[in-house]
């Protein structure tokens, strides 16, 4: 398998839906903040309670309140002590449909022509259209009318204002209460909401800086190798993107998922408590829930695999061709490039118009089964309305339930997507955390001065995959506060030498010693304190200039940074910038030349006055006048360390104290520069070819 198609493969491992070993270090970095997920808990808890809670109350206003006169009523003398509706000497109570006793006498208030009469033996619920009314005489005087409803006639009475007034005054207090009740609930509720909102906003982006700073700190302790074969690319997605997905999983999902469940049960219980007959209608689409799910889990993990695999090779070509920007412009490749980029981005176009497919089918699926059984529960409990055997309040409450219930269901394709990506992201991130960081043998911290600096190569054998060799049986000294050069074609090694001074790889075979002491022994930080590098491709960071001759080293003083600038002839150009030192400084130094980024890198290793100075092709990418510049400046920051140099222009050797040749991981060759011309060996062909005079 080739490495990008690795790096794809990579890309798109999702693993499960829900991993429980992934899940239990996710909530590792939760368990820190319990307090506040038990308090954002404890606000779902209350904001659900309000949301169950709203429908009921509105049941409770239309069938108690609001058509609570149809309820059957039983009557006492009014001195009877009996809490009720006193009207006529009489306290009536209401009671419950299901405790009328056919033996006692109840009465009922309806409404024929916009009139209010009270019945008497009449239980409201059926039909009133055939209602007809003829008055009559009665002996007693109280009841002056015979209402007949279905050819039943029943002995009432019209009601004045006053006495319907009485008879609903409780109606009238009770509906304003709950009225009342409900606008509380409401402003509760978005209080419960915001509270809980902010509180797993706040701790999730804490979660996730948390993690972000551990992987960018783990980063940096891993060994270049790691860095070798990931691309840049890939592991500032890992810190950026998949970071960021986890914290859609810590405040959408982790808490959320427990509302949804909490609604579900808490609407089904409900509307069992309410009428079983409609509650068994309701869940008798789950079996068909539970199967449309099942299909949309397996058809949405092979569309988002293809998203993801397709992101991922948009973001691989992308970045290739902006880093090759100055190529394609020279070579005029911008048709093929854009071809390719068209038939890459078509890919991913393709597969997120599947994923929106699969994903717009669910939701109106789920929609559609909803109102389906909405339209059957407004038949057959309309029908059970009408016939007095339910409410009607508990029919509109009902179809309530009904959108809360499917509402979870219906917000699954959203938290499936993002556990998934969660999944994906914690296993790419635990991947990163899993690697071993740079090991570090060393225990010693010995001070490596101007005067103690000897470096010496022992039998080193090197090689950065299994048994390649790069470097074979390497062994050289260098003398403290001399001046050594190695030379050699490209490929020869030479810059594997100053990766393995640094211990920036480990050798394999032999030994390095600085002072007499291995450098396995010293401590890494200790080594590299006292070793400075000025590479041929020199690398600004964004800031200033100060910052980049610094590095953040709060020991190095303005003062040092200018010495250092005049002692390499770097002010000549920083005091012509606009704001001198403190001129911003652009993405890896692109407004500056290489000269000036050179000169920039050799103040910085003048100001951290390292007892090692490494120059790798330092003067490679130095225009003659600035070459000029810096000659002089050389033998002042080499002065009194031990120098390694790697050179391609011969040139700039010729005084060095002495010249190791390398060829094919071998020292061909040790001496002076003239000592080795005399000899007319490898140097002597090498320096032949780049000057056919001599």
């Amino acid at each position: 398998m080739s490495d990008d198609n690795k790096s794809f493969h990579e890309e798109d491992s999702l693993g499960k839906v829900y991993d429980s070993r992934l899940m239990k270090r996710l909530l590792v970095y939760a368990s820190k903040y319990w307090r506040f997920f038990v308090i954002a808990v404890i606000m779902l808890i209350a904001s659900t309670a309000v949301d169950l809670a709203r429908p009921y109350l509105l049941k409770v206003v239309i069938d108690d309140h609001l058509k609570g006169y149809t309820d059957p009523m039983v009557r006492f003398p009014e001195n009877s002590g009996i809490e009720g509706i006193n009207h006529d000497k009489w306290t009536y109570k209401k009671i419950n449909m299901e405790d009328v006793q056919n033996n006692d006498p109840v009465f009922s208030i309806i409404y024929f022509k916009k009139t209010p009469y009270l019945l008497k033996n009449y239980i409201s619920g059926s039909n009133n259209s055939n209602l007809n009314s003829t008055q009559i005489e009665e002996s007693d005087g109280e009841f002056s009318l015979i209402l007949t409803i279905d050819g039943i006639e029943y002995e009432g009475k019209q009601l004045d204002k006053k006495s319907i007034k009485a008879f609903r005054a409780n109606d009238i207090k009770s509906t304003k209460n709950i009225g009342l009740l409900l606008i509380v609930l409401i402003l509760f509720g978005f209080a419960f909401n915001y509270i809980q909102i902010l509180i797993l906003s706040r701790t999730g982006q804490t979660i996730i800086y948390n993690i972000r700073q551990e992987v960018f700190s783990h980063l940096q302790k891993l060994p270049l190798k790691y860095f070798d074969k990931n691309p840049v690319g890939r592991l500032v997605t890992r810190v950026t993107n998949d970071t960021e997905t986890l914290n859609e999983m810590y405040t959408s999902v982790l808490v959320m998922l427990l509302k949804d469940v909490l609604i579900l049960i808490g609407a089904v219980a409900i509307m069992f408590k309410m009428s079983s007959s409609l509650a068994l209608i309701t869940i008798s689409v789950l079996p068909l829930v539970i199967a449309v799910t099942i299909v949309f889990r397996i058809k949405a993990r092979g569309v988002y695999r293809k998203v993801r695999t397709t992101l991922a090779r948009i973001n691989s070509s992308l970045s290739e061709n902006l880093s090759g920007i100055k190529i394609i412009q020279v070579f005029g490749k911008h048709r093929e490039n854009f071809k390719e980029f068209k038939r890459v981005n078509h890919m991913h176009y393709k597969a997120g118009i599947q994923q929106t497919i699969v994903f717009g089918i669910f939701r109106p699926i789920i929609e559609m089964l909803s109102y389906m059984i909405i339209a059957v529960i407004i038949w057959y409990g309309g029908g059970r309305v009408l016939d007095g055997i339910i409410k009607f309040g508990v029919l509109f409450a009902f179809i309530n339930y009904i959108g809360q219930f499917f509402q979870p269901i219906n917000d699954l394709a959203e938290k499936y997507n993002i556990m998934q990506s969660a999944m994906a992201s914690s296993e790419r991130i635990f991947n990163i955390l899993d690697d071993k960081p740079e090991p570090d043998s060393g225990t010693e911290c010995p001070s490596i001065d101007t005067y103690k600096g000897d470096i010496e190569f022992k039998d080193v054998w090197f090689a950065y995959n299994n048994e390649d060799w790069v470097l074979k049986d390497i062994s050289f000294k260098i003398p403290a506060g001399k001046t050594i050069a190695i030379v050699g074609a490209t490929g020869a090694g030479k810059t594997s030498i100053i990766n393995l001074l640094g211990r920036l790889y480990e050798i394999q075979k032999g030994n390095i010693e600085i002072n007499g002491i291995d450098i396995k022994n010293i401590k890494k930080q200790c080594l590299r304190s006292n070793i400075g590098i000025v590479l041929q491709d020199v690398f600004l960071f964004s800031g200033t200039i100060k910052d980049n001759i610094k590095l953040n080293n709060d020991n190095i003083t303005d003062d040092q940074v200018i010495d250092a600038s005049k002692h390499v002839n770097a002010d000549s150009f920083i005091e012509r910038l606009p704001l001198s030192y403190e001129d911003e400084v652009k993405e890896r130094g692109a407004t500056y030349s290489s000269g000036q980024r050179q000169l920039l890198a050799f103040a910085r290793a003048l100001a951290f006055n390292p007892s090692i100075l490494i120059l790798d092709e330092a003067t490679s990418n130095i225009d003659t006048e600035t070459e000029l510049l810096i000659q002089n400046a050389l033998s002042k920051l080499t002065k009194n360390r031990t120098n390694l140099i790697i050179a391609h222009r011969l040139s700039t050797i010729q005084h060095a104290d002495g010249i190791i040749v390398l060829h094919n991981g071998r020292i061909k060759e040790t001496g002076t520069h003239n000592e080795l011309i005399s000899r007319k060996g490898f140097y002597y062909n090498l320096y032949k070819l780049q000057y056919a005079d001599i």
